[in-house]
């Protein structure tokens, strides 16, 4: 049983859209709050966040003292959690943080709340966990049932990306060149690199020596990290796509024993955290508008056996990449933290 009945808590990041979307998560899944206290940048100090029915007025992250929080979640960038989230573990909080500022440090855990719960207990060490990905979340919570049974030896995977996942910018950004291109004006990229509205961008991120780009190697490094297995090869391409939310994943996966179609669909079906919605039909699958987007699962669909691998299974993966992408996530972690080990 937990020590306490309810928890002091810093937003760190109150004003973006992680941050909207954990404060509202928080309260629809009654999180044993005491006290929120809503941070951010300097420019954003004085600002109102809401939280439930009330009006909370954001502090100034560079002058706050962490002194008695419980869990502090950080989602203002890498370079914000390099500098203040040890300040505030070695202030006595536990922090969830959803950059990948932590996440490649062996003895920080790295955790998708359905596939490693148990690495939780690691966050004695730095007094930090860290939160995967969007896409390698999405993508795992499908996965892990599947290689649990057979044992997933690769993995192909192609994203298709929203702009949600470049934060209020990159949607501001696709709404405002879909407006000017409808109205005959000239799109101008500033958030990206080309234009987005009515286009695909195979582009996240920076591009490494290697020709991958580091959004692609995340799902490379974090998928063995969460899994536990270093020996699966995982060979991804990530696109940016004229979506505001949802991120969608085409799945290719080979098998150590062989799996078919429908004793996947059957593992699936039982997860936690996953929709399984796989009709043979049109409209018989997920897509992000309609299905996905606001919601708390990772739907799946397209479920077959590849025709050009013996053991190979095909899936599409779908999932909000703000909500389990990283809030819902966030918060499943610290329900799990206070339930087991606080």
């Amino acid at each position: 049983m937990s020590k306490k009945s309810r928890y002091k808590v810093a937003m760190v990041g109150a004003t973006g859209a992680v941050g909207e979307a954990l404060l509202a998560i928080l309260h629809e899944r009654h999180f044993p709050v005491s006290e929120l206290i809503p941070l951010a940048s300097e420019r954003s100090a004085g600002k109102q966040v809401e939280f439930g029915n009330k009006q909370l007025t954001v502090q100034n992250l560079a002058d706050y003292d962490f002194a008695g929080v419980d869990i502090a979640f950080f989602s203002a960038g890498g370079s914000v959690s390099k500098v203040h989230a040890p300040r505030a573990a070695a202030a006595g909080a536990v922090v969830i943080d959803n950059t990948s500022e932590f996440r490649y440090q062996d003895d920080i855990p790295l955790v998708v709340s359905e596939v490693n719960p148990h690495a939780i207990a690691g966050y004695t060490t730095h007094g930090i966990i860290a939160n995967p990905n969007c896409s390698t979340m999405g993508m795992l919570v499908a996965l892990a049932p599947i290689h649990h049974a057979a044992g997933i030896t690769r993995i192909n995977v192609a994203t298709y990306q929203s702009v949600s996942g470049a934060g209020r910018s990159g949607m501001e950004e696709l709404g405002r060149q879909t407006a000017d291109l409808l109205n005959f004006k000239q799109a101008k990229p500033s958030k990206f690199p080309k234009q987005i509205a009515f286009n695909v961008i195979p582009h996240i991120d920076e591009f490494q020596a290697n020709g991958y780009t580091k959004e692609e190697m995340k799902m490379v490094w974090e998928t063995r990290k969460i899994l536990e297995d270093e020996s699966i090869q995982v060979n991804p391409t990530a696109a940016r796509v004229p979506v505001f939310y949802g991120h969608s994943e085409a799945v290719h996966i080979e098998t150590r024993d062989k799996i078919t179609a429908a004793q996947a669909r059957a593992l699936l079906e039982k997860a936690d955290g996953v929709v399984v919605m796989d009709e043979r039909k049109a409209g018989g699958y997920p897509t992000p508008v309609g299905d996905v987007a606001g919601k708390d699962p990772v739907f799946v669909g397209r479920i077959r056996e590849d025709i050009s691998c013996e053991r190979g299974l095909d899936l599409w993966v779908v999932s909000d990449n703000i909500r389990k992408g990283a809030a819902l996530n966030a918060v499943q972690v610290a329900e799990q933290l206070i339930e087991t080990y606080l």
